[in-house]
């Protein structure tokens, strides 16, 4: 039984449109969001500190924005852009365009 669950929780992280976003992920040094219908994918990434997250628009025509309390991208429709988090902490961040499209960068 433990077994199953510890595949469903490796599957659910890794399969588009997991509803799970509980499980707890080790910090890496290199993260990449998707925004794509309409919403980020994962919708939570952990960093360690210094490390830096790539979004990558693959929405189409649609355009989105990654806006964070102290910076942001541009609103685009295509390409990447991407950040470094040198500090400690969570931080939220949401596409100012797509009310609720919304996610979390914790770093640790």
């Amino acid at each position: 039984m433990a077994a199953v669950a510890l595949l469903a929780g490796c599957g659910s992280s890794s399969k588009k449109g997991a509803s799970s976003s509980t499980t707890a992920v080790a910090p890496t040094m290199t993260a990449t969001v998707v925004l794509k219908n309409i919403a980020f994918t994962p919708k939570s990434v952990a960093l360690k500190v210094g490390g830096t997250v790539t979004w990558e628009w693959q929405d189409g025509a649609i355009p989105h924005n990654v806006t964070f309390t102290d910076f942001k991208s541009g609103t685009q429709t295509s390409g990447t852009y991407d950040h470094q988090f040198p500090t400690a902490g969570t931080f939220t961040y949401e596409c100012t365009i797509h009310t609720g499209m919304k996610g979390t960068v914790t770093v640790s």
